[in-house]
């Protein structure tokens, strides 16, 4: 049986990207040991499923060493695992997928003769966190007070969804790489990214994120939209990042989801962290991390006691979503893709303009019949 010259290092490195284990892969390739030490090749067929099931190009295996991937924006990410320091197959993928929607979404634009959005980097780091979420809540037709009338803290993530997508930015979201249920997005690797673009910004979340942070992180990515500047990050809450640009964002993110103003007004300083952050977290409609975040920021509450505090929190809110069987948030095409972005190409699509293999690979489905579906939940069609 033929067999090829497929390189170590890139066998090692391709495995090591795809997180899996010498155990699994020895089961699927009873040779795998031996293709470490070169005492065994894989044939041509061996390697091309081992390249799809590590989603590598098969072109890389006849490469001496493993090639240096960079993302294709810039990196604002604060990693703690070194072994991360290089992008994963799945974060590239869901990136160049949603370059591909932006560039079409571009075009449709257009196209359609849409206006250009003045806010995408309307302001610059030197303007006060304040007066951007001022501005910020503005354009979004966002108001404090309607936000507390809202039954539900997830109510109000909904909400900033929609208000976003309303003033045109796409949100897109999910837990997995388009809609391949068997490849999970890795929130220790990142939290969402930001494609700033004056005729289709672009925000992404992570959806294996608890929903909890997922409302400061469409908070942060915003903010990198109305400075302009693109990017992947890892916001958290209760992190101080030191790089000035994430430090800013999270501080316009922090003002936009809870003005300091208003929660020096209404804080009780008798009573406990816990307990304050969850009766300000229900009078806000924020996550009690958000809440938890904007003690420390009137400082009534040290970093140490911030970061304690922070993990705690993020543990109980965790072990609450286990428990209730969460279920996915994003589950239906519309909230994956954005229904922005979903009605545009589903519209273009049934008009003949757009082919329907493109929107099927943009949209992330196999079947006329999802297709149709997706339209008709979407209002695209009766």
């Amino acid at each position: 049986m033929n067999t090829v010259p497929a390189s170590i290092p890139v066998l090692r490195w391709a495995a090591d990207r795809a997180c899996l284990s010498d155990a699994i892969l020895e089961k699927r390739f009873r040779k795998w040991p031996l293709w470490l030490t070169g005492e065994a090749q894989p044939t041509l067929k061996q390697l091309e499923n081992f390249a799809r099931l590590t989603h590598t190009p098969i072109g890389y295996f006849f490469l001496p060493e493993p090639p240096e991937l960079e993302l294709p924006v810039p990196d604002f990410r604060t990693l703690r695992d070194e072994a991360m320091l290089e992008p994963s197959s799945a974060l590239l993928d869901t990136l160049y997928l949603c370059q591909q929607r932006q560039e079409w979404f571009r075009d449709y634009a257009r196209m359609h003769g849409l206006p250009r959005l003045t806010f995408v980097g309307s302001v610059t780091l030197a303007d006060q966190a304040e007066d951007v979420a001022e501005a910020m809540r503005q354009s979004l037709s966002l108001s404090i007070a309607e936000r507390k009338g809202l039954p539900t803290w997830m109510d109000a993530l909904r909400q900033l969804i929609a208000k976003a997508e309303e003033a045109g930015v796409l949100v897109m979201a999910s837990s997995i790489v388009g809609s391949n249920s068997h490849r999970k997005l890795n929130v220790d690797e990142f939290r969402g990214f930001a494609l700033a673009d004056d005729l289709a910004p672009l925000v992404f979340l992570n959806g294996a994120d608890s929903k909890a942070a997922q409302m400061f992180t469409l908070a942060h990515e915003l903010a990198h939209i109305w400075l302009g500047e693109s990017g992947v990050s890892d916001p958290e809450a209760g992190n101080i990042p030191e790089q000035g640009i994430e430090k800013w964002c999270n501080q316009v993110a922090a003002e936009l989801l809870m003005p300091l103003d208003e929660l020096r007004q209404v804080y009780e300083p008798g009573s406990s962290v816990a307990a304050e952050i969850q009766r300000l977290a229900r009078l806000f409609k924020v996550s009690t991390l958000v809440a938890l975040r904007r003690l420390f920021d009137a400082g009534f509450i040290d970093q140490t006691t911030l970061w304690q505090c922070y993990r705690k929190e993020v543990e109980r809110i965790r072990g609450l979503e286990r428990s209730s069987g969460g279920g996915d948030f994003y589950r239906t095409l519309g909230a994956r893709t954005g229904k922005l972005f979903a009605r545009a190409i589903l519209s273009s699509t049934l008009e003949g303009q757009t082919l329907f293999q493109d929107a099927f690979r943009m949209l992330g489905v196999r079947k006329t019949s999802t297709f149709y579906e997706a339209a008709r939940e979407l209002g695209v069609m009766l």
